[in-house]
């Protein structure tokens, strides 16, 4: 391992976070829910008007490790930061590359004044839960997470 360096994810870093993504999705046994491209992700993250942004650790050219985010509201709160997935490559786990990405979400959401940082985390992702720990972290045990897919909401109002 050489100097491993945090730093906004680029374009041309996409291919290599996507393959994270696809990772951590078998890592917590939901490989076939990764329905995302490298094309949506540019356009997503990258266009004029972006809906999420990135850091990157990297070793070298290699990305071995993401942290994507994007801005939510909180009525009771107002701005914060939602950190959607922090992910460490495999093999690279448990060397603090995890903790250097996390902190510069938090890094993040204090520069942007945001109220603060919120994530969600697998009951039992408990490596995950045990780094979270570290951070003096609240977990929210009142709240259910709800969605709709397209394809249930089209259903249901009957579009196509």
């Amino acid at each position: 391992m050489g100097e491993i360096s945090i730093e906004a994810g680029k374009v041309t870093d996409l291919p290599q976070v996507l393959d994270l993504i696809h990772e951590l999705a078998a890592y917590v046994g939901f490989a076939k829910e990764v329905s995302n491209t490298v094309e949506q992700m540019e356009q997503d993250g990258f266009s004029n008007n972006p809906i999420y942004g990135l850091f990157v650790a990297r070793d070298g050219q290699k990305v071995i490790g993401a942290a994507i985010y994007y801005y939510r509201y909180s009525t009771w709160k107002g701005k914060r930061l939602y950190l959607e997935d922090l992910v460490v490559k495999e093999g690279m786990r448990k060397k603090g590359i995890g903790k250097l990405l996390f902190e510069a979400t938090m890094k993040k959401s204090l520069e942007e004044k945001c109220s603060g940082l919120m994530w969600q985390v697998l009951d039992e992702n408990t490596n995950a839960i045990a780094f979270y720990k570290k951070y003096n972290t609240s977990f929210d045990r009142m709240f259910i997470n709800c969605s709709l897919d397209v394809r249930s909401m089209k259903r249901i109002l009957k579009v196509n």
